[in-house]
């Protein structure tokens, strides 16, 4: 229903077309069981204007006792809080979409959905709308006002699929308003209703946002003994609606330095472990250009440019052009500049990529991607270069109980053989409420160059001789799974599985092998209870210390080892919140013993301190040249104590202090961040890298930093 007069978003539901609005109030539970409608009563009101598509709900509260809030922070972790969101597909495809969120506190959530929600939604975009709440003795309310200048959606299209989810942690129950089986995601939009208007959509209009930010440094190297330096920087993005679907990112001497800072995790693995992208221009649209090939075989990852070897890499400019052109397809065309920088010997380079998505009948889609990174010199392009071109095929089913990948990839490498350099996998699963099963197999030729991208096992590092092996590889992993349902008030569902993950090389004889039987008990206060048996098989193909930490390097053969595993977690909905894995087996020569654990107190709603601990004790058994067995201890601690505080919905404070002995560092980090207007924040941020051992100063720096939202 389309409002003639000016609604104002306060919580209180006192104009007049509100009281004509249809009442959305059928509601149906999906946990913890999906075979009843929702206690917990909600109704869903939808009207707008001109500029905003405004949506109101009631949320009754007929429990006793304190409503489960994490936070006051924007884009608090929907799960763990009671709240109420919005999912929105506006272009009626099943495949893209968008959440919007508030907890009773009017915390916002925001975030983009993609690949049909399969996954849940991914919170890291940000963009600008209002909310405001109500909190009244048996209800509180919900009202939003999403400008259509905030989010994509196709000119003319009548029909677009949403749904709401009511989180209610009290009562211990999520509800949705069209019905999702429970064991799927509550954002699919594979199980969505409809929003189906009497006229076209409002024009979203003119939709230009200019963000500059000025910033001031201060750091010392205290390694380098370059003293304190200092530095101030300007630069800016901008948002360009070129229509309502398809968006322009602009960008020039972009600096990132506000963006959470990375985990610290220690790895047994032998190859490099994968950080998500966290920076803000890279976000919107980000599966166009991220979701091609799979976890582990990536064409394109965004976190190649401007960072390496955890340096960063001055970029010059950038520009990104992502979204839809119509119903069926998407597309997505990026170019950045990356500045050269001699102290870490590092070329200045150019990044490109183009690609497109094709919607076919139901939700599946073809995907295409062609990607270049080259370097550059005052002529232009150098004659370095690496490029991809691929084909991916993407499997959804209307259902959603079918999803599957399949793709190939060819490289071309300047210096590099033109034969064996290519990568092609397939994935195939099937989820229903009782049984899970999945296939997967890949292929990664010896001659595959991905420099733009994420391929971590392609790569075998000889110490002894300092060089890089390539070598082809197969994999494939299987996984059956079945859920049992018991009749209990205790025990919600039981999940048992197998699951395997095979490493062959190009002769197909086995390299690395896991083979695990899972068993895990779900309870209905959200607690959980598991135990896992797992068998390994790798085989070493030089010498390495597979501590990392400089100890003796195990000789090159084959190795067996096997573990058992036991984890739990505690309801989350307590103020104090516990989680653990107790690792204990066999590994490699020698044994491993190994403690992960989180515990967490919330302080509601203005916070939460926490403390993350991994422990590995390693005695692994050495021989020397004559033939002596000396078993080597290594003991591997990583602490990582945290707090988060909001002390409004403007003003945040966090901090985070991480231990490790792997790699000797200490680092503390914290951040303020004063969200002064919508969408524009000041921050100040303090970081600190001590070597773990001596705590002898690394490098300390402090940055003040004004982000600015100009919409016109």
């Amino acid at each position: 229903m389309k409002s003639e007069t000016t609604i104002t978003t306060d919580g209180v539901l006192d104009e007049p077309v509100w009281q004509k609005a249809e009442i959305l109030d059928d509601f149906y539970q999906q946990f913890p069981f999906d075979s009843s409608k929702a206690k917990s009563k909600t109704e869903v009101r939808i009207v707008y204007d001109n500029n905003h598509l405004h949506i109101s709900a009631i949320c009754y509260d007929d429990l006793d006792g304190n409503f489960v809030v994490r936070s006051l922070k924007r884009d608090f972790d929907p799960a763990l809080s009671d709240g109420f969101r919005v999912i929105i597909d506006p272009f009626n495809d099943a495949n893209n979409g968008f959440i919007f969120g508030v907890n009773p506190f009017n915390a916002q959530y925001e975030g983009l959905i993609a690949n049909g929600g399969s996954f849940g939604a991914g919170a890291e975009w940000d963009n600008k709308w209002f909310s405001a709440v109500k909190r009244e003795p048996g209800k509180w309310t919900v009202e939003m006002a999403i400008p259509f200048t905030s989010f994509r959606f196709t000119p003319g299209n009548r029909n677009w699929r949403i749904n709401f989810v009511r989180q209610d942690l009290k009562r211990n129950e999520k509800s949705v308003w069209n019905f999702i089986p429970r064991n799927f995601n509550s954002a699919s939009l594979a199980f969505t209703g409809e929003l189906n208007w009497q006229e076209d959509p409002p024009k979203a209009g003119k939709n230009l946002a200019i963000i500059p930010y000025v910033l001031s440094e201060a750091n010392n190297n205290f390694i380098a003994k370059t003293g304190t330096k200092t530095r101030f920087s300007a630069g800016a993005d901008a948002k360009v609606a070129v229509s309502s679907s398809l968006n322009l990112d602009l960008t020039v001497n972009p600096d990132f330095s506000q963006a959470d800072v990375d985990r610290q995790i220690t790895n047994l693995t032998r190859f490099s472990l994968f950080f998500p992208e966290r920076r803000q221009f890279f976000l919107e649209n980000s599966d166009l250009f991220s979701s091609f090939g799979f976890s582990k075989i990536r064409p394109f990852f965004s976190r190649q440019i401007g960072l390496s070897n955890g340096n960063r890499i001055p970029i010059q400019y950038g520009a990104r052009l992502s979204g839809k052109v119509d119903r069926n397809w998407r597309i997505g065309v990026l170019n950045m500049q990356t500045a050269a920088d001699s102290s870490i010997n590092v070329k200045a380079e150019n990044f490109g990529v183009l690609c497109f998505q094709r919607q076919l009948k139901g939700r599946s889609s073809i995907n295409g991607i062609f990607v270049n990174r080259q370097q550059t010199d005052k002529n232009g392009f150098a004659d370095t270069s690496n490029r991809i071109a691929g084909l991916d095929y993407r499997l959804a089913s209307l259902n959603g109980r079918w999803n599957g990948i399949a793709f190939f990839h060819k490289s071309f490498t300047t210096g590099v053989k033109k034969s064996n350099d290519y990568a092609h996998a397939s994935f195939l699963r099937y989820d229903d409420a009782d049984w899970s099963l999945m296939w997967n197999h890949e292929y990664v030729g010896s001659n595959y160059r991905a420099n733009a991208g994420f391929v971590p096992r392609q790569e075998q590092f000889n110490s002894v001789t300092n060089q890089v092996f390539r070598e082809s590889y197969w994999r494939l992993e299987p996984e059956i799974q079945k859920r049992w349902y018991p009749k209990s008030k205790r025990i919600n569902n039981i999940e048992q599985g197998l699951y395997t993950s095979w490493y062959a090389d190009s002769s197909l004889r086995t390299t690395e092998g896991v083979y695990r039987f899972s068993n895990q008990i779900n309870f209905q206060n959200t607690a959980l209870l598991g135990l896992n048996v797992s068998s390994y098989y790798t085989r070493l193909f030089y010498p390495i210390d597979i501590t990392f930490t400089g100890a003796k390097p195990l000789e090159a053969r084959s190795y067996a080892y096997n573990d058992l595993s036991l984890f739990a977690r505690s309801d989350v909905r307590r103020l104090f919140t516990s989680s653990f894995v107790l690792t204990s087996g066999t590994f490699y020569t020698g044994t491993k013993q190994s403690l992960q654990m989180e515990m967490n107190y919330r302080w509601q709603p203005w916070g939460t301190f926490g403390i993350r601990y991994t422990g590995d004790d390693l005695r692994i058994l050495t021989t020397d040249a004559n033939g002596s067995a000396t078993n080597v201890r290594t003991t591997l601690n990583l602490i990582g104590p945290q707090a988060e505080i909001s002390f409004s919905r403007q003003l945040f404070f966090s901090a985070i202090a991480q231990y490790a002995t792997q790699n000797d560092n200490f680092n503390i980090y914290a951040r303020l961040q004063w969200r002064f207007r919508p969408m524009s924040d000041f921050f100040v941020v303090y970081s600190d890298n001590y070597a773990a051992t001596n705590f002898a100063p690394k490098n300390r720096a402090i940055i003040a930093k004004l982000v600015w939202w100009f919409n016109t």
